[in-house]
């Protein structure tokens, strides 16, 4: 199993470049209509190069976000939890 840990929590119109085509290809799967002041996470799942893009309104509980990222094969480290935590 992974680790995924917080990149930054950001608001999609202040998105740094490099994070766009992961935000873009999640948005596009979850059929998810981007705003500009859609408030997003980037967490960095070690061991690969790979990020997951989580949409705080998408979500109503932490629980959520673990289940999502247990189907990833990846688990939120402690930190991340507490802050992800704090924005829902």
């Amino acid at each position: 199993m992974f680790i995924a840990t917080l990149e930054g929590i950001f608001r999609y119109y202040d998105l740094p470049e490099n994070y766009e085509p992961y935000v873009q290809f999640k948005a596009t799967i979850d059929k998810y209509e981007l705003k500009p002041n859609t408030e997003l996470a980037i967490l960095k799942i070690t061991g690969t190069d790979s990020f997951h893009v989580l949409f705080f309104d998408k979500y109503e509980s932490i629980s959520e976000i673990q289940r999502e990222l247990k189907d990833a094969d990846a688990k939120i480290n402690h930190t991340t939890l507490k802050i992800l935590g704090g924005h829902l």
